[in-house]
């Protein structure tokens, strides 16, 4: 097993999650097998219990795991399956040393952070590198390992320890550590300082551990002489740093590093022996083609987030990345627009009139309206107001866990007549909670208690012409991942679905709303699930690809070209060259491409 740890230096935020995932992928494509582990040193158990506008999007991962955000970053660049084991806290660690304590497995020891709290880490990393990401179930052949925070910061003191032990544990041969660094410009005339990287590298060299490679984060691309300066004063080989500047998009961050001979670097350090398959070489091709079509974008497609979070655009960062690769797929560039759902309530009109405009006006002219999750009362009348405008108007809509059920209350008071209705979470006392508290959750405790993780949606047998089932390619069970409390009430089913408003997915027992659609609109569709989370830059997902293309304008002719039960060329599993039509897996070749049916406006040919 070879290690790669990816530290930082100066100041957090700077992309080391990018960065770690870039290189993975980049391993990939030389048939290595990469799995990833995120440190995140704060003491919380996991990141579900922090608010989305302090640490940003809460990722959550098959097993129910409720995660960092860089995790989901892994899984998309690499297109694997994590558990809540690849994100290790300061908390994990000192409640699974405590439990030990109190067992007496340290044999009446003082327990103390050297040896203890630095072994748990060093056995927590070896362990889970160890654990198969995919199908195939073969073992990793190298693990990624990112340090969260900045060197120096006390609370990442026991890790940079455990980091420093841990090398030699695994031998000189299978350990390398890529330091990322801030190179700032300054001045009138742009210069770029290295001090900053310097103070950084003799500060984790003075920990006991020195960087094999350095990537210099710019907003300009580092001068040779910077690059020179750097290598001499921190011992680094000049080939060994690696210049990374502000890209037009993140997917061009690995080809950056690729042009600068990161995996020679790592194959050099780290004696691997990559694995040239057709596959491999595939991805690469792949990956550079979807480069070059953002590049060549032109035609867009404006689509307006309401959320409630807008101000940390990270508290969204899986929402927006599902937009862009459905929008790429699309042959689209995206153009998000930013609503806080506040500014669309009258309260906001009464205050700051020319806010409350410029907000709906944003709303009126997108070719698309998308609500988000979240929770608590702030911003839901917002939400429920834009809801309401996208279902009157026709415009394309999709809701996403809250989304969802603000869309049930937003058809309840303005279709049903119901004008108390709304969630037992925002109104305790309503006589009409449409939305309600799920029986078996807890009450008392906010961690890991919600309805999480991957679960089965089940298609109703009415729903074979519904756009989001023929989106799933036909399919009668789907598997997304949930994240929430509420639920809607089952006792108003029956009186939306008269009324028009069709629940075509359900739990395994029928009891619980996950899909909705308004078969009546162009596209009304909203998900208790959270599909963001299993997107993918190759495979966009299919909710977030059917909100496009209705965007567009294209969704019809898309499902003209598919067969009633027909899996699209454009579902979850679908390649990026399939959505296409280019590369070796040409449209020509899938089963649902025949003469007697239009092609698909994602095929090439449109």
């Amino acid at each position: 097993m070879k290690y790669i740890i990816v530290t930082g230096g100066v100041i957090s935020g700077i992309g080391k999650g990018v960065i770690a995932s870039s290189t993975g992928l980049l391993l990939h494509t030389r048939g290595m097998r990469v799995t990833s582990i995120k440190i995140d040193p704060y003491l919380n158990i996991d990141a579900g219990t922090m608010t989305p506008l302090d640490h940003g999007e809460v990722f959550v991962l098959d097993d129910g795991g409720e995660v960092d955000l860089d995790l989901g970053n892994y899984e998309r660049f690499l297109d694997i399956r994590l558990t809540r084991d690849n994100n290790i806290t300061t908390g994990k660690i000192y409640q699974g040393v405590i439990e030990r304590e109190r067992k007496g497995d340290y044999l009446g020891k003082t327990v103390q952070v050297v040896p203890h709290v630095t072994d748990a880490i060093q056995d927590w990393v070896e362990r889970v590198a160890h654990v198969p990401v995919d199908d195939s179930g073969e073992v990793p052949d190298v693990c990624i390992v990112e340090l969260g925070g900045t060197v120096g910061d006390i609370e990442s003191a026991p890790f940079i320890e455990a980091m420093r032990q841990f090398q030699f544990r695994v031998g000189h041969e299978n350990f390398a550590l890529i330091h990322v660094s801030l190179v700032p410009v300054v001045g009138s005339v742009g210069e770029q300082k290295t001090k900053p990287t310097q103070s950084s590298v003799r500060d984790l060299r003075g920990l006991g551990l020195s960087p094999d490679l350095i990537a210099c984060r710019s907003s300009k691309p580092i001068d040779s002489d910077v690059q020179r300066k750097i290598s001499m004063f921190c011992h680094v080989p000049t080939e060994n740093v690696m210049a990374v500047h502000d890209c037009k998009s993140v997917f061009h961050v690995p080809l950056l590093l690729n042009d600068q001979g990161l995996v020679r670097v790592l194959e050099k350090r780290l004696n691997i022996t990559p694995r040239l398959t057709p596959a491999a070489l595939s991805l690469f091709s792949k990956w550079q083609q979807l480069t070059e079509r953002i590049d060549r974008l032109h035609d867009t497609v404006n689509i307006v987030l309401v959320g409630k979070y807008t101000t940390l655009h990270d508290s969204y960062i899986s929402v927006v990345k599902s937009l862009e690769h459905a929008a790429l797929a699309c042959n689209r560039k995206l153009v998000l627009e930013w609503v806080e759902a506040e500014e669309l309530e009258p309260a906001v009109q009464a205050k700051d009139p020319l806010r409350f405009h410029d907000a709906w006006k944003k709303v009126v002219a997108a070719n698309g309206i998308l609500v988000p999750g979240g929770f608590g009362e702030r911003g839901t009348e917002g939400k429920i107001a834009a809801i309401k405008w996208a279902r009157e108007n026709k415009v394309p809509f999709l809701g996403i866990c809250l989304g969802l059920q603000m869309a049930v209350i937003e058809y309840a008071r303005n279709v049903l007549g119901i004008a108390g209705a709304h969630s037992a979470e925002i109104d305790k006392t309503t006589a009409d909670p449409v939305v309600v508290f799920m029986p078996e959750i807890s009450k008392t405790h906010m961690g890991g208690t919600m309805r999480l993780g991957s679960r089965a949606t089940i298609f109703t047998p009415d729903s074979g012409e519904s756009i989001t089932r023929r989106l799933y390619g036909g399919a009668d069970v789907i598997h997304e991942r949930h994240r929430h409390r509420y639920e809607v009430n089952p006792e108003y089913v029956a009186r939306f679905e008269a009324a028009g408003l069709k629940f075509i997915g359900r739990d395994e027992k029928g009891e619980r709303m996950i899909i909705l659609e308004l078969p009546s609109h162009p596209f009304f569709v909203a998900t208790q699930y959270h599909p963001e989370y299993l997107t993918r830059p190759l495979k966009p997902t299919p909710v977030f690809l059917g909100f496009i293309l209705a965007a567009t304008g294209m969704l019809k002719q898309h499902l003209e070209s598919l067969g009633k039960h027909e899996r699209p060329s454009l579902g979850r599993y679908a390649s990026f060259c399939d959505v296409l039509g280019v590369g070796e897996e040409q449209q020509s070749q899938q089963p649902q491409a025949k003469a007697a049916k239009k092609p698909s406006p994602l095929s090439g040919d449109a």
